[in-house]
């Protein structure tokens, strides 16, 4: 075990309304495929965020977590769409509060990404899943498909009505379940980043072409979450700041939507980029913190708090970045998969950040 000793800004206390986060050292979210077929949270849930959670993330972020049923990725997605589901993931977000992490939740509708396989079966998610074999339809900003999957439905603007009441109606949920953060998923090619981006987004209504126009959706989205959501808990958005394509978002547009999303009383942005296509070049490029240089850009245009996720694998750089300004908090997403006690292991000269439990272990 490492004696390192991390005590530096990434340690300290971060103050969202009414919410304070302990550290700056968050955990991202990630997809587990496995909820249970009504859509909620599993044993196998709460010991992977309860885990990371005793091991010293300051918040634990909870899945992509569907809006409603057609909203999924797959079969196994959580789901937050009625009070069964809320009630079930009150253990899970009571357990998280427990341990002195702040629980959060994603709230997504997948777009033109859902009904796939999961990822280690068959070809997992470039394995679309028809309706006769348990799948659903899909709708997208204009009737282009991601990659192998169905050719999703063009929404109508009843269909663009009904995400955002969707919406609105999880945050509602996510209160109900004791969530203390609730983030709209506006990234990586789901709905309302297809919406976002000319790449996806081929409407001639007011919904398509200018970026105000394609902006449209998303900020309703935004807008019905803050409202929905109590006042007290803040409201984060997962943003894009490129798609890494000529002709796609770029981030002198993602500085417009950041600002836009702060005028409509959004409190924090999670940072991120790409895989709006299914093209290798759409993917972030493999460089340690790959984000953070946005992260600073977007916090600069909005004025918002930021963290940057993606490709920052140990705390010495998440101190780094806190430090240098640069962003606020640091999501880390698969070093959490690596080490559920990634901040814990490095606080051994303080026992205090240790669970009673643990103290044989000092």
């Amino acid at each position: 075990m490492s004696s390192t000793a991390f005590t530096g800004p990434e340690m300290s206390p971060l103050h969202l309304r009414d919410v304070t986060v302990a550290n700056r050292v968050w955990m991202s979210p990630m997809a587990q495929y496995s909820a249970a077929a009504d859509g909620k949270p599993t044993d196998w849930h709460l010991v992977h965020y309860g885990a990371r959670a005793v091991g010293g993330a300051g918040l634990v972020m909870i899945e992509a977590t569907a809006v409603g049923p057609a909203h999924r990725c797959t079969t196994a997605d959580l789901g937050i769409w009625n009070e069964e589901q809320a009630a079930a993931h009150r253990r899970l977000a009571s357990f998280i509060s427990e341990q002195g992490a702040v629980p959060a939740i994603q709230l997504q509708a997948a777009g033109r990404k859902g009904s796939h396989q999961l990822p280690w079966v068959g070809l997992g998610q470039n394995d679309p899943v028809s309706v006769a074999d348990g799948g659903w339809e899909t709708v997208a900003p204009s009737a282009v498909p991601f990659g192998n999957l169905s050719l999703p439905q063009e929404a109508s603007h009843a269909d663009i009505d009904e995400v955002v009441a969707d919406f609105a109606h999880a945050a509602e949920m996510a209160h109900l379940a004791g969530y203390q953060v609730a983030e709209i998923q506006a990234s990586h090619g789901y709905i309302l980043h297809a919406f976002l981006s000319p790449l996806s987004n081929h409407r001639t209504d007011e919904f398509g072409g200018s970026l105000q126009n394609r902006m449209r959706f998303p900020l309703r989205v935004a807008r019905a979450v803050r409202q929905a959501f109590p006042a007290e808990k803040p409201v984060f958005v997962r943003i894009t700041a490129t798609d890494w394509v000529e002709g796609g978002v770029s981030i002198e547009e993602a500085a417009a939507f950041a600002k836009e999303l702060a005028a409509v009383g959004i409190d924090f942005l999670d940072v991120t980029s790409g895989v709006l296509v299914q093209d290798a070049q759409a993917r972030p490029p493999v460089r340690e913190g790959v984000h953070v240089e946005f992260a600073e850009t977007l916090k600069q245009a909005s004025g918002l708090p930021v963290a940057p996720v993606g490709q920052i694998g140990d705390l010495s750089l998440a101190g780094e970045v806190v430090a240098s300004g640069q962003a606020d908090a640091v999501l880390m997403g698969r070093a959490w998969l690596r080490d559920p006690y990634l901040v814990l292991r490095h606080r051994r000269d303080d026992p205090s950040s240790w669970p009673n439990q643990y103290y044989r272990a000092l």
